[in-house]
């Protein structure tokens, strides 16, 4: 199928971006690595008035080193994602969950904002970003601003971002040293979660210091397992404990609770084990 007539604009800078969106009006759209608004413009579920390609917008691309946190540009490719030195060393959780997003193909043209923007629930990066303690920061005609974000993922394909705003970067506290582990159950390879389990822990002299537990597709969007959190803090890194936390694990969904909860306790047990 044909996309319905819509006008493309290649902004060379953020700013003539941001302008080009207030201009245009709410039933603009912008564009990134275009895996997820193409194939909807191909079926015409979605029809905007204007397509605004961000692909030239360098400045949005690459990780960077900010002190106590990574900030990771929003037009990063998930490929860029999972070779970065510098998230292997401080997120290993999100080099991890990149490994599973899709195929190669998508991984070089996908991007990493561009998935959060999405906000499909089965998107493997919002359940992540949200247990890491990301920040998304955010560009409109006001000027720029932080969204925490436990803030940013509304509902369904829908986030905080104003119909005039870009995301410019996501800021990751620091995470280095931490256990990490992704558990996906999906129908077939290469497929959209089922349900999934982001997993990162610290271990300190046999002891769970610290836990940061998000679960993907089991609501309208990412959810963190804070119960999971809490039970596990200050227990010893073992088999029992790993279980006993795990049943915290909940979507309030029962088929899709007793997976969260299997699911839980098998990252958890991968993460621990480093």
């Amino acid at each position: 199928m044909i996309p319905a007539e819509f006008k493309y604009l290649f902004p060379s800078t953020v700013d003539e971006a941001v302008r080009m969106l207030a201009e245009e009006g709410e039933d603009a759209k912008v564009i990134a690595g275009g895996q997820s608004l193409v194939p909807v413009l191909r079926m015409r579920l979605a029809a905007p008035t204007a397509l605004i390609d961000i692909g030239g917008l360098t400045e949005l691309t690459g990780v960077r080193d900010d002190g106590d946190s990574l900030l990771i540009g929003a037009m990063t490719t998930h490929y860029e994602v999972q070779r970065d030195h510098l998230v292997q060393d401080h997120a290993l959780l999100l080099r991890l969950v990149t490994d599973t997003i899709a195929d190669p193909q998508i991984r070089h043209r996908g991007t990493f904002g561009g998935s959060l923007c999405h906000a499909d629930p089965a998107g493997d990066l919002l359940a992540p970003v949200l247990a890491l303690d990301a920040v998304m920061i955010i560009a409109g005609p006001s000027g720029r601003r932080e969204v925490p974000a436990a803030e940013f993922f509304v509902d369904y394909f829908t986030t905080a971002l104003a119909p005039d705003e870009i995301l410019l970067d996501v800021r990751v506290p620091k995470y280095t040293g931490w256990g990490a582990h992704y558990e996906k159950l999906n129908r077939v390879a290469q497929a959209w979660s089922i349900v999934a389990v982001a997993a990162a822990v610290q271990v300190r002299d046999g002891a769970i210091s610290a836990a940061r537990v998000g679960l993907t597709n089991v609501g309208s969007g990412p959810l963190r397992a804070t119960g999971v959190e809490a039970a596990l803090v200050g227990q010893p890194a073992s088999a029992e404990a790993i279980s006993e936390a795990a049943l915290r694990a909940s979507s309030g969904d029962g088929y899709k609770d007793n997976l969260a909860r299997v699911l839980t306790g098998r990252a958890l047990t991968a993460a621990v084990a480093g």
